[in-house]
């Protein structure tokens, strides 16, 4: 466990030159026996993934298993874990009494009715559950994927003291993909009919050409998250947010 508060000013101007190896084999020793990381599974899962493995084995990957996965992510599952020797996956679910209520409640479609609530029973509550056992976790989102993600730190504080760890923040497409080829990872088997990124069947559409990769999600409403990286867990402020907040307020009462 932490004995301090870590220095988030400093890491974050240090990591931002380093490697992604390298910030997960620093989490690995920071956090040893207090860390978790989240995969989907999904393509270029398998870069994080490797990376862990590499470093740690052991360390526990949580998924989230909706009841709504296509059947070749979870075929994917099984065989990117076995070819990683991954010791720990572990599959979290929504409480079955609750998924019941929603489902009833809306026809038994709530991905369409309501999936920011269908999001949130499934994904958001048990991973919040989850990560109660866990002192940090890390996740393979990247700053090039959505307007939201251009300004995650790669390493923050959650509330509670919760910390999150983004390996891959300056990643790009073409990193991801180079790292798959030079490591002769297999790529998710429907990435090849356009579907650049994958979660739940019923929300999940191969893209068209020109569109951002996380444009076949959700398709045709405002959603781009899931929740787990924008109302999941409140980031703590660093003490240079802190400053400038003030710095604000003084102007504002001059203005």
């Amino acid at each position: 466990m932490l004995t301090s508060k870590l220095d988030l000013e400093k890491l974050n101007i240090e990591f931002e030159a380093r490697k992604p190896q390298e910030i997960v084999a620093w989490a690995a020793r920071e956090f040893s026996g207090r860390l978790a990381m989240t995969s989907s599974f999904g393509p270029e899962s398998g870069v994080l993934l490797h990376l862990v493995s590499r470093a740690d084995p052991h360390i526990p990957v949580l998924f989230l298993e909706t009841g709504y996965h296509f059947p070749e992510t979870l075929k994917y599952k099984e065989d990117l874990a076995k070819l990683f020797g991954l010791k720990k996956v572990i599959e979290l679910r929504a409480d079955p009494a609750k998924k019941n209520e929603l489902v009833v409640k809306h026809a038994g479609v709530p991905y369409e009715k309501d999936p920011d609530a269908c999001c949130y029973l499934n994904k958001v509550e048990p991973m919040d559950a989850a990560l109660k056992n866990y002192g940090a976790w890390m996740s393979g989102i990247r700053r090039h994927q959505t307007d939201f993600r251009k300004s995650i730190r790669i390493v923050e504080e959650y509330e509670g003291g919760l910390y999150k760890i983004s390996p891959l923040a300056n990643f790009t497409s073409r990193d991801a993909w180079w790292y798959l080829k030079e490591h002769n990872i297999p790529q998710h088997p429907l990435f090849e009919k356009g579907y650049l990124s994958i979660g739940c069947w019923p929300c999940t559409r191969p893209i068209q050409a020109g569109d951002d990769e996380r444009s076949g999600r959700w398709a045709g409403k405002s959603k781009k998250e899931c929740g787990l990286h924008t109302f999941f867990k409140e980031v703590q402020p660093t003490i240079k947010d802190k400053d400038q907040k003030e710095k604000d307020s003084d102007i504002s009462m001059d203005i």
